[in-house]
């Protein structure tokens, strides 16, 4: 395969071991890797060239890993993946990443064959066309799913992907009632393993932005069962 036509990763890693390890283990799996070992290294390659998933450290010098997400999930239109490499393997502080935008989550010390699963597992799903097609509107909500657009009163709503396909579920489905397993394995893809603080949190940022612009209420949780848009 040309290296071109390969998946191309960024790896943003200050540690010269790990990133070197990661760089080779990649490219050994037929991915075409580049390199940074700081997090404003990182945020210049990124202004500079297109890549299609970030593994990105937290501690990093220049700016941090947190920072580097907002930058990456505050582009305008990004869709970019982020996997998350982290010592730490508090639920809260996986919930704060996943807040920011983060993707994914692997905790160090790691295997790189799990790495290497995960990084598929996005990349595939980048790749897919959405499951749900065409434009879908609900009240003052308006869902493009080709142009990955959210809109409510006509003003675009910065979502996270995983914001953005709860709430295309929700509006595709206005009169459907979704359990957090619903919503979970629907927009994770994973098996749900019972963590309901991870949906809550998606759902409560996606009322805190709706809330931006708007005074309606659009989300309603169905107590014991799960969430619905508010007829």
């Amino acid at each position: 395969m040309e290296q071109h036509t390969l998946p191309h990763l960024l790896i943003v890693e200050d540690d010269e071991h790990i990133n070197t390890m990661i760089f080779e283990g990649l490219t050994a799996a037929h991915y075409r890797c580049s390199q940074a070992f700081s997090g404003s290294e990182g945020k210049l390659y990124l202004e500079r060239e297109a890549v299609d998933l970030v593994i990105l450290d937290l501690m990093l010098p220049g700016l941090t890993g947190e920072q580097l997400i907002r930058e990456i999930k505050g582009a305008s239109g990004t869709s970019v993946p982020v996997i998350v490499l982290s010592a730490k393997d508090q639920l809260d502080h996986k919930l704060d990443l996943f807040q920011l935008g983060a993707d994914d989550y692997v905790t160090k010390p790691f295997a790189l064959a799990e790495l290497i699963a995960r990084i598929g597992v996005h990349l595939k799903r980048s790749a897919a066309a959405p499951p749900l097609v065409g434009i879908s509107r609900y009240r003052g909500l308006t869902i493009d799913p080709a142009a990955y657009m959210a809109s409510v009163d006509g003003h675009p709503l910065q979502l996270t992907r995983r914001e953005f396909t709860i709430l295309e579920l929700l509006v595709k489905h206005p009169t459907r009632v979704f359990s957090k397993r619903d919503l979970y394995e629907l927009a994770w893809d994973e098996i749900y393993m019972g963590e309901d603080k991870t949906v809550n949190v998606h759902i409560s940022n996606i009322r805190a932005k709706l809330r931006t612009f708007s005074e309606e209420d659009y989300i309603d949780t169905v107590w014991g069962i799960g969430f619905r848009l508010h007829p």
